[in-house]
C-alpha cells in the first residue's frame, strides 16, 4: 500500500508499476470478519481511495427530488429503497428549474471547511491510501437525482431549453468546485454519470456543445489550484476520451463495458487510466479460469500505460463470494510482482 505509488501513476511518474483500489468492499461482512478487520483498504492492499462529497446542503430537505428507489446492493438487503412519485408534473416545471433557487448554496468559505474537514478525517483513517477530494451529483447526474429518468428524457426532447437546465445544474456545481480548489486535496474526481451501458442517451453534438463545456469550466479553477482531475461515470464513454481530454482531463474512470485496449493505445502514455478488464458479472457468475483470464489480460495493457490504477470498474458486489474475492486478492499480489 503506497499513496505515494497512486499519485505516482495519476502523475504519470511511477516506477514501480500500477496502484491499486476497488470500491465497495466494505459491502462483503464475511471477509472483513475473515481479516478481522473493520474495514477492507489495508487487507486489499488499496493504493487509493474514491471519495466524493457534494457538500453540507441536502438537496432533500431543501427541495424536490425524485427518489427511484434502490435494488438489493448489500448482503443482507439493508440498501433496498422503493421509488417514490417524482414531485415533477409536467415538463414546462423540469425546463424551468434552477438548482441554485430550489435548493440554495451554503456560504462558500463554509463549504471550504466542510471539504477540508470531511477530506483529513477519511485521510486520517486511511493514512496508507491517497484520498481523493470530488463531487458526485455534477450535471447530468445532478439532474437524474432530481428529475428521474422520465421526465430528465422529457425534458431533452427539447435540447435547446434543456442545455440551460443542465448549464444551471453546472453553475450550482461550481460552488463545489471553487470550495474543492481551497481545499488540500491533490486529486479530484468529477462523476457525472452521463451515458448508459449503451453509450450517449442524447446526441453526440449535444454534449460537444452543452456539457463538456460546462465541464472545461468546472475545472479551471481546480487546474489552477495544482489538482490532478479524474473523470468518472458508468456507462460506456470511450467514444467521448477525446473531448474529455480537450477540457483538462488528467484520467478516467470507467467501467469494464469501455474498450480499454483503444483507451491504453490512446491514452496510456498521456492518462491515468483507472479500471481493468475484470468484471463484476465474471466474478459473479463466471469461473475462476474466466476471472483469471479478464486479469491476465489487463496485465498485459497495463504494461504499456505510465499511469495505471487497477480496478474492477463496476464494483466488486457482495454476491461474488469469498472465494473468488480471496484468489483475486492472490493473483493480483502476484501479477503486481512482476
Amino acid at each position: 500500500m503506497s499513496r505515494k505509488l497512486a499519485m505516482d501513476n495519476i502523475s504519470l511518474t511511477s516506477k514501480d508499476g500500477f496502484a491499486h483500489t476497488e470500491y465497495s468492499l466494505d459491502y462483503h461482512e464475511t471477509l472483513k470478519k475473515k481479516f478481522n478487520v473493520a474495514s477492507l483498504n489495508n487487507a486489499f492492499d488499496l493504493d487509493f481511495l474514491f471519495y466524493v462529497n457534494d457538500g453540507p446542503v441536502n438537496w432533500r430537505k431543501n427541495g424536490r427530488v425524485t427518489d427511484m428507489g434502490h435494488a438489493v446492493y448489500a448482503e443482507n438487503g439493508s440498501d433496498e429503497r422503493q421509488p417514490v412519485v417524482c414531485p415533477f408534473n409536467d415538463i414546462e416545471e423540469v425546463l424551468e428549474f434552477d438548482p441554485v433557487k430550489e435548493y440554495g448554496l451554503a456560504d462558500f468559505k463554509e463549504t471550504v471547511k466542510f471539504y477540508e474537514d470531511s477530506y483529513q478525517k477519511i485521510r486520517s483513517g486511511n493514512p496508507e491510501q491517497l484520498v481523493t477530494g470530488g463531487y458526485y451529483k455534477t450535471v447530468v447526474s445532478g439532474a437524474i437525482e432530481t428529475f428521474g429518468w422520465d421526465m430528465l428524457l422529457l425534458g431533452a426532447s427539447e435540447p435547446e431549453r434543456f442545455a440551460e437546465v443542465l448549464r444551471r445544474f453546472g453553475k450550482f456545481t461550481m460552488h463545489h468546485a471553487k470550495a474543492w480548489a481551497e481545499t488540500s486535496i491533490e486529486t479530484y474526481i468529477q462523476h457525472d454519470d452521463m451515458v448508459w451501458t449503451s453509450g450517449p442517451f442524447i446526441s453526440p453534438e449535444f454534449y460537444r456543445g452543452v456539457i463538456f463545456p460546462i465541464y472545461k469550466e468546472l475545472w479551471k479553477p481546480l487546474k489552477k489550484a495544482g489538482k490532478k482531475i479524474l473523470f468518472c461515470s458508468d456507462g460506456t464513454f470511450d467514444m467521448f476520451l477525446e473531448d474529455l481530454a480537450e477540457c483538462g482531463a488528467d484520467g478516467f474512470i470507467f467501467e469494464p463495458t469501455n474498450n480499454l485496449d483503444y483507451a491504453v493505445e490512446r491514452f496510456g502514455k498521456t492518462h491515468c487510466l483507472v479500471g481493468s478488464k475484470c468484471d463484476c458479472r465474471t466474478m459473479s457468475f463466471g469461473t475462476w479460469e474466466q476471472v483469471k483470464a479478464e486479469m491476465d489480460a489487463t496485465f498485459e495493457l497495463s504494461k504499456k500505460c505510465k499511469g495505471f490504477i487497477w480496478a474492477v470498474g463496476n464494483h466488486i458486489p457482495a454476491n461474488v463470494s469469498d472465494e473468488i474475492c480471496l484468489k483475486y486478492l492472490e493473483y493480483l499480489r502476484i501479477l503486481r510482482k512482476k
